[in-house]
């Protein structure tokens, strides 16, 4: 534990910060532990409870903090969940990934944080591992916004809030992945790319589509979530009906353009692929005219270098500018005909 004194955790470092508030209203200053776990016992106090990069002793402190169930616990201390939402008695168990753009496609196209939520009705704990750059500054800027919400439906309120600012940015993410898979269409039917044998479209079609479907594996399962949350009347009661529905909708919303993408990628991964292998079967084509062209000198070239004293042919004085003209005619039919065909 980063830092403990008697009677609970002392003054809180960086990564562990604790608020109340007090019928909507934020109150002063940030808490020690102690005196949160007193709060607790305040139906009119609402206390949050953040904690960045928790080792197991912090996770096993809020557990008796809070009186979380053992599989809660045990689930807190593992990470790469999938996003899901679990009730308990008296409280649930939330797991949600924000998500944020890259600098670059690929591997590092999306920067994943993985956050866990304890909420009941009076408090709520989050618990956020790995580097990403989802901040609560703009959830709890809503939560002031609308302190008679967060008074009188609490956490429900409080961890709506929290997995709207998480959809939104899928939705931001999402919409910027339509934008690019536009791109990429135009890139795939312009004017050239038929002639470019070349793999980087296909790679760029291939990196967005991993994208596109890592993202929906972090969405899909919150419309669930969502609706087992909403089964829970002491955090999703009927003033907050509307909010849960509206989630509800940019998740749908989410998942389905990204199916819609999916499928557009696959497609133009397909066409892409077709190009590159007319373009393939063109220089093949073109290989292959050649070559028939070349055959025939080489055919008379090869008949009469074998030498042989009966060729009568070789005594002609007029043989060698017949053969000559025998090859450049030859090759010059075959060209005319491969030219007239298209394969050169």
């Amino acid at each position: 534990m980063r830092e403990a004194i008697a009677g609970g955790w002392g003054t809180l470092a960086a990564m562990i910060r604790a608020h109340a508030f007090r019928d909507g209203l934020l109150m002063e200053g940030e808490l020690l532990l102690g005196d949160a776990e007193r709060l607790l016992e305040d139906e009119h106090v609402f206390v949050w409870i953040d904690v960045e990069q928790p080792d197991d002793e912090e996770i096993d402190a809020l557990g008796s903090i809070f009186g979380l169930h053992p599989v809660t616990i045990e689930d807190a201390h593992h990470l790469h969940q999938r996003p899901k939402v679990e009730l308990f008695e008296g409280y649930a168990f939330v797991v949600v990934h924000p998500l944020e753009m890259g600098s670059k496609e690929g591997d590092d196209g999306l920067i994943d944080q993985e956050l866990h939520a304890f909420v009941s009705s009076g408090y709520l704990a989050t618990l956020r591992y790995g580097p990403g750059p989802f901040s609560l500054d703009l959830v709890t800027r809503r939560w002031r916004a609308q302190p008679e919400l967060l008074a009188s439906e609490g956490g429900g309120f409080a961890v709506y809030v929290l997995i709207d600012e998480v959809v939104d940015g899928y939705l931001s993410i999402i919409e910027a992945f339509e934008d690019r898979a536009d791109d990429l269409e135009d890139d795939v039917f312009s004017v050239g790319a038929a002639e470019d044998s070349g793999i980087a479209l296909q790679e760029r079609i291939f990196l967005l589509k991993r994208e596109v479907v890592r993202l929906r594996r972090f969405a899909a399962p919150l419309r669930q979530a969502l609706d087992l949350l909403q089964e829970e009347p002491k955090l999703a009661g009927s003033p907050l009906a509307p909010y849960y529905r509206d989630v509800t909708e940019h998740v749908i919303r989410v998942t389905e353009l990204a199916d819609n993408i999916r499928d557009l990628l696959t497609s133009l991964l397909e066409v892409r692929v077709s190009q590159v292998a007319n373009r393939s079967n063109e220089i093949m084509k073109k290989l292959s005219a050649w070559a028939g062209i070349i055959l025939v000198p080489t055919l008379i070239a090869g008949i009469y270098g074998m030498n042989f004293e009966g060729m009568p042919e070789l005594r002609w004085a007029l043989g060698y500018p017949a053969a000559l003209g025998t090859m450049v005619l030859s090759g010059g039919v075959l060209y005319v005909m491969f030219k007239r065909r298209g394969w050169l």
